[in-house]
């Protein structure tokens, strides 16, 4: 087997995890297509089921990028999956990155739920 480096970017979602780091949708799209020309091979655009505005980010750099994979993040629930998918629509290459949490205190709290349903 060849072994392959796949470069997973996700500037444009966890970039605006830092206070005042926001990005308009026209900016996500112009460094979504830097990172293109980069040869990224998968740009993870957002959280589409966040707001109304991050779902029209994740569209128009799926409608934008040709070359690499978009992704957009959701929760492990049937909506976020579904709002990744119709956000996704117009990309060459989609891919959803899905996620749940697993640390013990949010389990418990947060989710009510045990490890094996988690899991």
């Amino acid at each position: 087997m060849t072994d392959k480096l796949i470069i997973f970017d996700t500037t444009l979602r966890d970039g605006e995890q830092s206070p005042g780091a926001s990005m308009t949708r026209d900016e996500k799209v112009r460094i979504a297509r830097a990172l293109e020309r980069m040869r990224v091979d998968v740009i993870e655009a957002g959280f589409p089921i966040a707001s109304p505005g991050d779902f029209e980010s994740v569209k128009a750099v799926a409608d934008a990028v040709k070359d690499s994979t978009v992704c957009g993040l959701a929760r492990a629930l049937d909506r976020d999956i579904d709002r990744a998918g119709e956000a996704l629509k117009g990309a060459n290459s989609a891919r959803i990155h899905t996620f749940i949490a697993t640390s013990p205190i949010h389990m418990k709290m947060k989710l009510r739920m045990q490890p094996d349903a988690v899991l």
